[in-house]
């Protein structure tokens, strides 16, 4: 059984070793070497190999014969072959022989078609260089003449037209290198031209301003003349003829002119024509740079440098010098150089296509404005001369009216305006306040004397004085103000004429005008000629004559008032009774230096009393009083008499205006009358004087009997009855209660308004009393010798003490 499987085993090994791939049978060969039948498969294996190569020897003899056969055909074949091969040969040879010479043939042929390629090639490259060569002798001949944007639209066409269709050569290939070399040169050459121009510009912008204001300032010569509709006309058609004669073509097109930068000559132009911006300068050069940029492609970084450039140069425009204050001509000089500037912008903006835009030039605008205010607001400051500022004013007005022809907007500037004119004011209030101290200083306070007809009329044509009275007196006679008077009112009409031409040219309408020359006026009524009419009243050294004379004048500038009215009205067309009218505060300022001056001689007046009363020299202690007045008193009255009659002597017409001597006249002299009583009072009762004797109170008697009489001498007209002695009431009343020894009429009646002492303080008898009741105390002491004299003092000194008790008692009663 175990054989029998070990046969069936050697015959399947047998049989995957004759289908198997040698490179796999190792695993089969090794199944047979790890049984114990080794020796028995390597007999098989053997008989196997035998069976197989009978096989073979078997299909080889069935084969055999038919090999045999084809070696012998293969072999009558080759004899065949070899023939054929002679006759091929011998054919081939008699072929090259017969086809040498059309070879040689067809080969010059193959030369000529050769070369006349190579000619239409030549030609056709030469075609082609030529345009380039031709092109790049253009190129260098134009940058030798420095044209340079011409040269770089070659340069352009060179680079894109002609080069490419020129194709690879080497001189292209140099010139191609050469391309961006010659492109940096153009732009460089171009940038210096524009630093040039820009430079050029720069310094000779004073001059572009000042012809730009000239224009203006004709311009505004001939609106008086043309109508506004065919002014504005006028103006559109110049400035779009001034546009169109630089303006660049949509196409970017050359610039049309290749001058160099720079300022045009204009020296030979007639003088009546104003040469305009454009024909100052010389904008090519901008023109070329923007076109020679924007060809390269760098038309941004032009633009940049452009703008960047300008604002430097708009900087140091803009920087006022330190002392432009000092001349007018700084200040022109400063306003030209600006209006240069925008004028030179202005056209940028109008001819060129987005080098500047609108934006910009405002921007610029509004750098330049905000700077050009705050240089004049700190500059104006300090000038102190008003013909100085007039100037300023007029020299701003046409520097606004020139931008504003530029369409730029210069509201502010006319705002600006309105602050300096309240400076323009305030020197003006300064330049008058010396004008009329001047005038007030020199005047002789006096009736102005007239001799002639024609000084008559001269002095009413400077002051609006009306009297028939007068006009009918023969000559010589005299006007009742003093010469400040007309002098005055022609400075008020100066002051008003200076105000209005400020006024000029600001667009202000006509109320406006009116109501700001009356408020300059009033500042100058209320505060400037009011200061200098009262430090003419209270300076010293001023006489009474003087302050009566200052009171007449005043009178007739205060009625001259009205005259101002319609004087301002006559040259703004505003009438006066116009609605919120401003009305002239004249009237008042007047009448308070009238006033002043009333009060000043009343004043005067007392401390001239005053004076007279320090030389006072009573002796208290006098037995018995003198038969006539004080020294002193009599003075102080014929010094009383005298200066009234410096008003009584007035002349009439005078009288009547400054209502002397009537009203301050009887004002003063009641005045000085009380003022003379109440000092006397004072003089009496002072508390240095501790006794007074009965002979001293006599004598203070008969000087206060001198008063009286100077009272009812009446030294000034007017006074009704015996009004004035009014003044001295008390001091009559308190020296006849103490005369006449009246004391039970007094003690009786006190109080009752019939009283006959009614005027008669019980404060002021009982001081006075005691004074007395010591100095007869003092008396008896001395005189004790006599024994009569004694006993009555005696009795006079009690009664004394009861009508002293009794006073007490009638005060303590009031009071209580």
């Amino acid at each position: 059984m175990a054989s029998v499987e070990t046969a069936a085993e050697h015959e399947r090994i047998l049989r995957e070793i004759e289908s198997t791939d040698t490179n796999c049978i190792g695993p089969t060969l090794r199944s047979v070497y790890d049984g114990q039948e080794h020796g028995l498969f390597m007999e098989k294996l053997e008989g196997r190999i035998r069976n197989h190569d009978r096989e073979i020897e078997k299909m080889c003899n069935h084969h055999f014969q038919g090999f045999v056969d084809s070696i012998t055909e293969l072999l009558k074949v080759r004899g065949e072959a070899q023939k054929l091969k002679s006759q091929v040969t011998e054919t081939n040879r008699r072929l090259q022989n017969d086809g040498k010479e059309l070879l040689n043939t067809m080969e010059e042929l193959k030369q000529c078609r050769l070369q006349q390629r190579n000619i239409a090639t030549s030609i056709d490259k030469l075609t082609h260089c030529l345009p380039v060569l031709e092109m790049y002798s253009k190129l260098q001949e134009q940058m030798r003449s420095k044209r340079y944007y011409p040269a770089l639209r070659t340069l352009e066409q060179l680079e894109h037209t002609c080069l490419p269709r020129a194709g690879r050569y080497r001189f292209c290939a140099i010139m191609a290198e050469n391309i961006p070399q010659l492109h940096t040169h153009i732009r460089d050459v171009s940038l210096s031209d524009l630093k040039d121009f820009l430079e050029s510009i720069r310094k000779h912008s004073d001059k572009i301003g000042e012809t730009a204001m000239k224009q203006a300032q004709l311009q505004r010569s001939l609106d008086s003349t043309l109508p506004h509709q065919q002014r504005a006309g006028s103006s559109r058609r110049v400035r779009k003829e001034a546009g169109q004669g630089t303006e660049l073509d949509g196409q970017g097109g050359s610039p049309l002119s290749e001058q160099d930068s720079g300022i045009l000559d204009v020296e030979d132009e007639e003088e009546d024509e104003v040469p305009g911006a454009q024909d100052l300068v010389d904008f090519s050069p901008v023109f070329r740079c923007l076109h020679i940029y924007t060809v390269l492609g760098a038309r941004d970084t032009f633009e940049s440098y452009y703008r960047k450039q300008r604002r430097k140069q708009a900087r140091l425009v803009l920087q006022p010098h330190s002392n432009m204050h000092e001349t007018l001509e700084g200040y022109r000089r400063y306003f030209n150089q600006i209006v240069g500037f925008f004028v030179v912008e202005d056209h940028i903006l109008h001819t060129t296509q987005g080098l500047v835009n609108r934006a910009y030039v405002e921007e610029l605008w509004e750098l330049a404005l905000s700077k050009t205010i705050a240089a004049l607001r700190t500059h104006s400051s300090y000038c102190t001369d008003p013909d100085l500022v007039l100037d300023l004013k007029n020299l701003i007005v046409l520097f606004a009216d020139t931008l504003q022809g530029y369409g730029f907007p210069v509201s502010q500037l006319f705002d600006m305006l309105l602050e300096i004119r309240d400076q323009y004011g305030e020197i003006l209030l300064k330049k008058w306040n010396l004008t009329f101290r001047q005038i007030l200083d020199q005047d002789n306070y006096s009736p102005i004397p007239v001799s002639t007809e024609e000084q008559y009329r001269r002095i009413l044509g400077q002051f609006p004085f009306q009297d028939p009275e007068l006009d009918k007196l023969p000559f010589p006679k005299k006007l009742p103000f003093s010469e400040f008077v007309p002098k005055v009112y022609t400075q008020l009409k100066e002051f008003i004429y200076a105000c209005l031409k400020f006024s000029e040219d600001l667009h202000l309408s006509s109320t406006e005008i009116d109501d700001m020359i009356r408020k300059s006026t009033n500042l100058l009524l209320t505060r400037t000629l009011s200061n200098c009419l009262q430090y003419a009243i209270k300076k010293k050294n001023v006489g009474l004559a003087e302050l009566v004379q200052i009171i007449v004048n005043t009178t007739h500038l205060e009625q001259s008032c009205q005259y101002l009215e319609g004087f301002i009205s006559n040259i703004t067309n505003v009438p006066p009774d116009t609605v919120n009218a401003t009305k002239l505060y004249g009237t008042s300022t007047f009448k308070d230096a009238r006033h002043a001056a009333e009060e000043e001689i009343y004043t005067n007046l007392n401390q001239k009393i005053d004076q007279f009363l320090q030389l006072a020299d009573y002796d208290w202690m006098a037995v018995q009083g003198g038969g006539q007045a004080s020294d002193y008193l009599s003075d102080l009255i014929a010094f009383l008499c005298s200066t009234f009659a410096v008003f009584t002597h007035l002349p009439g017409k005078a009288i009547e205006h400054g209502t002397m001597p009537g009203k301050v006249a009887q004002t003063a002299c009641m005045s000085a009358c009380k003022h003379l009583s109440t000092s006397l009072l004072q003089l009496l009762l002072e508390a240095d004087v501790r006794q007074v004797s009965m002979g001293a109170l006599q004598q203070f008697n008969v000087d206060v009997k001198e008063c009286e009489r100077f009272a009812r001498a009446g030294p000034v007209p007017g006074f009704q009855g015996d009004t004035l002695l009014l003044a001295f009431i008390d001091l009559r009343q308190l020296l006849d209660l103490f005369t006449q020894w009246d004391w039970s009429t007094y003690l009786a009646d006190y109080g009752r308004p019939t009283c006959k002492y009614l005027r008669v303080n019980p404060h002021t008898a009982l001081a006075l009393l005691e004074k007395i009741s010591r100095a007869m105390k003092d008396t008896s002491r001395k005189n004790n010798v006599f024994a009569q004299f004694r006993k009555n003092e005696r009795d006079k000194q009690k009664l004394i003490d009861t009508v002293v008790k009794q006073l007490r008692n009638l005060i303590a009663a009031h009071q209580s």
